[in-house]
């Protein structure tokens, strides 16, 4: 289609040369003159053409300098996210080749831009856990893109942190409400900071550290202790009271009202 197009475009131009000699020869301009005037359309013609034959050199150059920054920036992208190398067809053509390549590296660049998204995501949760837990962060390099493979294995990091975390939770709730009874049942009043913190702190401030929860344990094991403590020496004294109301006869209406 294109060669028919070319063709139409030189009898276009033979049709105007031949009107054009026609009109000088109605008009009765010499032939020299006619020579200089056929002489400027041609220079005219000419001058056109080259200035299209210059456009398209340079779309093509244009095009091939976007193809070597396209290879360039996919091959650094390929290594950044440990892709293997992109394959072109060697037989599309320039155009064709172009728009492939930096479709391809726009793609690449938004997993790029996803990747390192996420990473910072994962940072931030594995920051907060670990603030919570008093863990260490999760051993991973910031300075390049994370492969997928990395990323999965932060994902589950933080997704066994988050798991501990509930745990840990619902550890120091319950333990914290068995502690909060016993020491109204003692009458003990919290003395010490961690003792503060466990009864007073708000909950979600409570930092659930493995010490802490061991702290908490022995707590409790501790308030637990004191209580059966209590329950035996009354328990004693009851035997001795009763021991007492019998050998002293004392009638069962007042042993109720004592009791």
């Amino acid at each position: 289609r294109s060669e028919v197009l070319a063709a139409e475009a030189a009898s276009c131009l033979n049709r105007a040369m031949a009107a054009l000699r026609d009109i000088w020869e109605e008009i009765g301009i010499p032939e020299e003159q006619r020579l200089e005037r056929t002489d400027v359309v041609k220079k005219h013609i000419k001058s056109l053409l080259d200035m299209m034959v210059a456009e398209e050199e340079s779309l093509k150059e244009r095009l091939l300098k976007s193809i070597a920054l396209c290879r360039k920036e996919l091959d650094t992208l390929c290594r950044e996210l440990q892709l293997g190398p992109f394959e072109t067809e060697e037989e599309s053509t320039i155009l064709q080749m172009e728009k492939n390549l930096r479709t391809r590296v726009e793609v690449l660049q938004k997993q790029k831009r996803d990747r390192k998204q996420e990473l910072k995501a994962l940072q931030e949760q594995d920051r907060d856990l670990c603030d919570i837990l008093c863990t260490a962060l999760f051993s991973i390099d910031t300075g390049s893109v994370p492969s997928l493979e990395d990323l999965d294995r932060y994902r589950r990091h933080v997704a066994s942190l988050n798991t501990l975390k509930e745990q840990r939770r619902e550890e120091f709730v319950s333990n914290k409400r068995q502690i909060i009874l016993l020491m109204e049942e003692l009458d003990h009043t919290p003395d010490t900071s961690f003792e503060r913190d466990v009864v007073c702190e708000d909950e979600e401030a409570f930092c659930l550290s493995k010490d802490n929860i061991v702290a908490l344990q022995n707590l409790l094991q501790q308030l637990e202790a004191r209580r059966a403590l209590n329950e035996a020496v009354c328990a004693e004294l009851r035997t001795r009271i009763l021991a007492l109301w019998e050998r002293l006869q004392i009638p069962e209406e007042e042993r109720q009202s004592s009791a």
